[in-house]
This record gives structure tokens, sequence and C-alpha cells, in this order.
């Protein structure tokens, strides 16, 4: 390990973080076993939670022609409908919308759950101090925002009092989500946090089930791990997240190689 992440790694408070070369680390293997490395497995699937696919009967109702709607737009007329939304009660308590940040054609997508009460001022998704952890993270791995990196939410419109989004509200809001990762084409989802998991993975498992495992979100690679704000509460699993970390470069060093080897 260099001294630049050395550095980082302290600076996130982790008394030993090290890097065990190519190989998966003990503790996440112990979780992973042969799933690690296997293809993306189909989630379990739980009802109501995301939006119904396109040809279902539901895109005949007013809610079905709202999400066929969203699927074809581009980012400037989804950047213009967002902050425009009143799809459920959320827009009545937002301060504004929180759309999304960083580079429009990144390899890593990061989605957490909603925003809070800074995002919710601010307008930018992870920011305050769980902002700030997750960009030390991404340092660790010489990753930045808006460098190969875009960072969204299952929501965009912060929940009152940051209470847990409803199934509705999941609801009406996925489409959003679902059309940003159709732009961006990301190599690799992160689910950061446990509702983000459970969402995007349509699962109550818990996330301890869910971390060391490779998914998939719509045919993109997912991997779970905390989310900042936990790490900041629960500073003895940021260990953990370090494992994630390590399982997610490599995983994308594998996509990356995939793609550009001769067909």
């Amino acid at each position: 390990m260099d001294a630049r992440r050395a550095a980082m790694l302290k600076e996130m408070g982790i008394a030993i973080w090290t890097e065990r070369g190519a190989a998966m680390p003990e503790a996440e293997a112990s979780q992973a076993g042969p799933q690690a490395h296997a293809a993306p497995e189909p989630p379990p699937r739980r009802a109501a939670a995301m939006p119904a696919p396109a040809g279902s009967a539901e895109v005949h109702s007013p809610q079905g022609e709202r999400e066929q709607g969203i699927a074809m737009m581009d980012w400037p007329a989804l950047k213009a409908a967002v902050p425009a939304c009143t799809a459920c009660a959320l827009h009545a308590s937002r301060t504004q919308t929180v759309f999304g940040v960083g580079d429009e054609q990144a390899e890593w997508l990061l989605v957490g759950e909603a925003p809070g009460g800074d995002e919710d001022r601010l307008g930018e998704p992870f920011v305050g101090q769980a902002g700030k952890l997750l960009d030390q993270m991404l340092s660790a791995i010489e990753l930045a925002r808006g460098r190969n990196v875009y960072i969204a939410n299952v929501l965009k419109c912060r929940p009152p009092g940051n209470r847990n989004p409803q199934p509705e509200e999941v609801a009406r809001c996925a489409p959003h989500l679902l059309r940003q990762i159709d732009l961006i084409k990301p190599r690799l989802i992160l689910a950061m946090g446990r509702f983000a998991a459970q969402t995007l993975l349509a699962t109550d498992a818990s996330i301890a089930s869910l971390r060391g495992k490779l998914h998939a979100y719509h045919g993109v690679p997912l991997i779970v791990t905390y989310h900042p704000a936990y790490l900041l509460r629960t500073p003895e699993d940021k260990a953990k997240s370090w494992q994630d970390l390590l399982f997610a470069v490599r995983t994308m060093q594998g996509l990356q190689s995939a793609a550009s080897a001769p067909t």
C-alpha cells in the first residue's frame, strides 16, 4: 500500500486496512464463498417495490404511461422532469429535488437511499459528514466525484424527518433512477446502505447476507456495502466496507478486462 492511500485510510479512522494482493480478504471470502466470482445471480423479488416492465398491463394506466414517457427521456428532459415531479406526496415537503451528480458516462454508479437534510438544502447527494467520508472512501480506491463516478439516490426528494421511504414513493420515483442507469450505462453499481440494497434487489434480506456477493440490477452487476452515515455511527464496520470496496475494484477490473478482450 502506498503512503498516500495509507494516510487516507488513517484519516478515515481505520486502524488497520491492508490489501492482500489479488486474493479476496479472508473475511470477505468467508461471506462470499464461490458466489463472489460467479455470474450475477437473479435477485429474489418482492411485490410493489419497482415499476412494472414495459409491455405489462400497467403500461395502459396513467402510471404506466408516465413510466414509458420517462424511459424515452434524454438528459435535458430528465433533468427538467425531476424538479417538476409531483407524483408522490414528498413534493409538498421538499426544499428541492436531488437529481444526482457526476460523470454522465461513468463506469461506477453509487446509489444511496434518499436525500437527508443537507442534501435537501444543497441539492446534491452525499454531502455533510457522510459525504466527506464517501469522498475519502473514493479517494482510497483512486476515484472521485465527477471522475468516472456518478452518484444518485433511489428517491429524489427527502422523506420528512429522514424516515424510510414508503413503497409507493419508491414506485413513483424509481423510473427516474432507471432512466439514469440507462443513460449512464455503468459497468458496476455500488448500492450503499440497507434500504438502497433492498430496494434495488427487491428483497428483505439483511445487508450482512447481501455483502460479498455479485448481484445484478436490470442487467448491471451490483455490489452491496454500508452507507457512509451508518459507518459514522458504527466505525467498527469501516473495515468491512473496505473489504467491499476491494471486492468492487477487483470486479471492475474483471469487467474492464472482459470488455477489452478480443472477440
